[in-house]
């Protein structure tokens, strides 16, 4: 995979400039374009950005977040087609400030629910990248872009990074703000980024957000780790569950400390109340296309809105209670561990592009806003990824990539 920080010290050492690593990185997008599928459109007149921490990189936003040089359809151009923001979104604000450059939009299931996009998995043509951030994850997995924007509202990120082999990370809630990106569910929408290594996870977010102490530290104490089964989300495929042994096991003998927890029923209460919070926020923020342009909606996420509309505010009440009450409780999980190890997905990409995969393993994490990072470590026939999830405590973002580089070296070593 491309590396962020490898684009960069090339430039720095005089082998390259910023200029050729662009257009480096446009003429590998345009190799394989073909196959995977991964641009709603890229930017032809891509051109390095200004002087700053990322200048010399590409990067892909996902087709949901505005652009005021490109058009935003959503996955959806039956009623969005060709719309063109005014403005940027934040996040894309930022990228132009650290001197990134915009690759172009990449594809996104319809307005990043279950209406999968033609993206086809890096490894695999016959399955599918995942969902909802289908481009993004594949164009990084495909090691044609080294660098991309997701967003996560269940298991957009972790669970396409795993499937595609990607880094990813789904930061802590509101790390990165989602002013100009579509909403789903305002209490759950997390932007998040795909890189080729965990160091170029933890520069990108450090220069999008300008908190240097996300850069990771060059040594550490050995984490103490958490293996966490989720039992109420179901079981995982048995690739799923080969590739959380094997990280286990890479952890421990490196000298992590590694122990199963169990979470209690609560947990599970949160797992399904953060269905009911994400489809009862989706029939709010979807009201307009779904009243006046219902027929245009794909169907995926019509089917979602329409069952939505028999959820009751109290119902939705309820289940913002149960959230927070598991946020509080959840502080007692991390009283004597530093971050949770668990599935990025319950196994490697399903055949075909009509479904993005389960979101089951993701769901309760995202629900508490805690930050995520998907590593990549096994393969499974087919040349199929299987990645694994570090977890850490709300706000701690720095500590989720640092354990997440631990396990990663250690995956590397066996």
């Amino acid at each position: 995979m491309m590396s962020v920080l490898d684009i960069l010290r090339r430039i720095e050492g005089g082998e390259t400039t910023a200029e050729n690593a662009i257009r480096a990185t446009m003429e590998a997008i345009a190799s394989k374009e073909d196959e995977i599928r991964a641009f709603a459109r890229a930017n032809a007149d891509a051109r390095a950005g200004a002087a700053g921490p990322l200048c010399g990189i590409a990067i892909g936003v996902k087709d949901i977040i505005d652009t005021a040089d490109f058009v935003t359809e959503m996955g959806c151009p039956a009623i969005y087609g060709g719309w063109q923001p005014r403005g940027d979104a934040a996040i894309v604000t930022a990228l132009k400030q650290a001197g990134a450059t915009i690759a172009g939009k990449t594809k996104t299931t319809a307005f990043a629910a279950s209406d999968a996009p033609d993206t086809r998995n890096p490894h695999n043509l016959a399955h599918t990248p995942g969902g909802s951030s289908s481009g993004s994850a594949a164009a990084v997995g495909a090691g044609v872009l080294p660098l991309a924007l997701g967003t996560q509202t269940a298991g957009s990120v972790i669970r396409p990074a795993s499937f595609c082999g990607a880094y990813a990370i789904k930061p802590s809630y509101r790390l990165i703000p989602t002013v100009g990106v579509k909403c789903f569910s305002w209490s759950l929408d997390t932007l998040g980024l795909f890189a080729g290594g965990i160091a170029d996870l933890a520069y990108g977010l450090a220069a999008l957000t300008g908190r240097g102490d996300l850069k990771l530290a060059a040594a550490g104490n050995a984490p103490r780790i958490g293996v966490v089964a989720q039992y109420f989300a179901g079981d995982p495929d048995p690739d799923g569950q080969a590739a959380l042994d094997r990280a286990a096991q890479a952890a421990e003998r490196a000298g992590a400390t590694v122990r199963t927890i169990a979470l209690s029923d609560i947990f599970g209460q949160a797992w399904r109340a953060q269905h009911i919070i994400q489809t009862f926020e989706a029939k709010h923020a979807f009201g307009w296309e779904y009243s006046e342009r219902y027929h245009d909606v794909p169907p995926g996420i019509r089917r979602t809105l329409d069952s939505a509309q028999k959820i009751e505010p109290a119902a939705y009440d309820d289940a913002r209670r149960i959230a927070h009450r598991v946020r509080r409780a959840m502080n007692d999980v991390f009283a004597d561990i530093d971050v949770l190890l668990t599935f990025s997905a319950p196994g490697p990409a399903p055949s075909g592009l009509d479904s993005t995969g389960d979101a089951k393993f993701n769901r309760l994490w995202t629900l508490m806003g805690m930050p995520c990072v998907n590593v990549p470590g096994y393969v499974a026939s087919g040349n199929l990824p299987v990645g694994v999830q570090i977890v850490a405590p709300f706000g701690q973002d720095d500590r989720a990539l640092y354990a997440a580089r631990f396990v990663d070296e250690a995956l590397k070593k066996l």
